[in-house]
């Protein structure tokens, strides 16, 4: 005797809302208790480089979402350093024939492509806003999505004691979802102040911010977080 199996129908759920409207649904009534913050976090900016955020230069591969972004992230990072939190700044950049890119390098091959961001570019550079500084701030050039991926980043976070991670940058589908997900797998708490974080489409932008929040980071107001670096150390 045979048992015939009944086919599976599709159990994704629809809706004719935008990424956007999805999102700020999911803010108002979360369904998942936060992770929180812990005792100590640091600030990692992940690729506030001039390929990325200045449109106007590089209108292939800028974007622009908060038009302060750049003026909450310096602010955040200087409030940070102030505090003694450490301050973490990635960029991208290539050899000049671009074999560290490897296969993710092979898709595009124009002015613009990513494999061709070269050392010491106008597109490697950071933006002009930003304040870093060189004496304190831990800087790294990375090769891939994730800001841990084959850098310090782990070593360093683990010297300071750190337990929450705070994660500005673009783009939000790209390389501060990664970063996350990785910030996630090695225990961190993980922050993304909406405020701080970009993408070339809002689709994707709101789309990935709901799937963080859902499931990897506290998606929440960079006000919260400078808040929180107010009061580290048990100033009022």
């Amino acid at each position: 005797m045979t048992t015939k199996t009944k086919a599976m129908e599709s159990t994704m759920a629809r809706s004719d809302k935008t990424a956007r409207e999805i999102f700020e649904d999911i803010r108002a009534n979360p369904s998942r208790a936060r992770f929180g913050f812990g005792e100590k976090l640091a600030v990692i900016n992940v690729d506030p480089q001039k390929a990325y955020t200045r449109p106007d230069l590089f209108p292939a591969s800028g974007y622009i979402a908060n038009p302060k972004q750049m003026d909450y992230i310096r602010a955040m990072s200087d409030a940070a350093r102030k505090k003694g939190l450490p301050v973490v700044w990635t960029h991208v950049a290539y050899m000049e024939n671009a074999a560290d890119a490897g296969v993710w390098g092979t898709r595009t091959d124009t002015p613009d492509s990513l494999q061709n961001i070269k050392y010491e570019s106008e597109r490697h550079q950071f933006d002009d806003r930003l304040k870093i500084d060189q004496s304190t701030d831990a800087v790294y050039t990375k090769r891939m999505p994730s800001a841990f991926f084959e850098t310090p980043l782990t070593s360093f976070l683990t010297w300071h004691k750190v337990d929450t991670v705070v994660i500005t940058g673009g783009s939000t589908s790209g390389c501060v979802r990664a970063t996350a997900v990785d910030a996630l797998s090695h225990g961190y708490r993980t922050i993304v102040p909406i405020e701080c974080v970009a993408d070339k489409h809002e689709s994707y932008h709101f789309a990935n911010l709901t799937d963080l929040q859902l499931k990897y980071a506290d998606v929440v107001e960079v006000a919260e977080v400078m808040e929180w670096i107010r009061n580290y150390g048990g100033d009022q």
